[in-house]
């Protein structure tokens, strides 16, 4: 039996019409798809009201058509489903090799940062936060990060229950103070902590709604980061390593 006798005729149609779409080519009519496709009209009639139906395809004018919302948000839908470990992985690893520090990478879990995945680096003054781990958002440098995609309502609803005052300082004791802090970190960029010894950089990782979904660090010894110039250095490395993993979640 032929290969080819398993292939669905209409199916195939369907997906060759949607090929034709691309950026130099955003609207196109029926007839120019018969011609592209070297078919009837009439033969694909059927399979562009199909597609049009199912939102695939959005008529525009007369007899035109362009790329339908089911396109976009489906293609979206397959890179939000994509492991953020895996897709941070090789990129925290290569940036631990260039700074010789540390790196997390963690999501926020209601007022918890988990960390899912770690680069440790193999010096002997290292910051080594094990996967699984849960640290109060408020109280590191990546919650903090994660909660800068919350609005002043839902952070307090978060929050409304949750006594600051029961942790030990340094972090905000109140919820005015907690959204003091955020709106700073969210108008900053990234967020700086020090604590036992140790200091983090953390930004965020975004989706293609531009949502915070993680948070990545690097961290290391407070005194390998004193310094401002050794910190904006780093601070680059991180961030640029946050814009591409952020571009293959679906960021624009």
């Amino acid at each position: 039996m032929e290969k080819n006798d398993y292939r669905v005729p209409s199916l195939q149609r369907g997906l060759e019409i949607l090929q034709l779409f691309h950026a130099g080519q955003r609207s196109l009519s029926m007839n120019a798809m018969a011609e592209a496709l070297e078919v009837s009209v009439s033969a694909l009639y059927r399979i562009v009201q199909t597609l049009s139906d199912m939102g695939y395809l959005h008529k525009i004018g007369t007899n035109s058509y362009e790329l339908g919302p089911a396109v976009v948000s489906d293609g979206f839908r397959y890179l939000a489903s994509r492991d953020i470990v895996e897709v941070a992985m090789p990129h925290l690893n290569h940036l631990r090799d260039r700074t010789s520090l540390s790196c997390h990478l963690s999501i926020r879990e209601q007022t918890d940062s988990l960390y899912l995945y770690r680069a440790f680096a193999g010096q002997r003054l290292s910051v080594n936060i094990p996967i699984g781990s849960r640290i109060a958002c408020h109280r590191s440098a990546m919650g903090r990060v994660l909660l800068c995609d919350l609005t002043d309502s839902e952070l307090e609803q978060l929050y409304r229950y949750c006594r600051l005052d029961d942790h030990p300082p340094p972090g905000p004791r109140s919820l005015p103070e907690l959204r003091h802090q955020v709106e700073s970190d969210r108008e900053r960029g990234w967020v700086l902590s020090r604590s036992d010894y140790s200091t983090a950089i953390a930004c965020a990782i975004r989706d293609h709604r531009q949502r915070i979904i993680a948070a990545i660090n690097l961290s290391g010894p407070e005194a390998l980061l004193e310094d401002e110039q050794t910190q904006a250095s780093y601070r680059q490395e991180l961030l640029a390593v946050a814009a591409r993993i952020s571009r293959q979640m679906g960021a624009v």
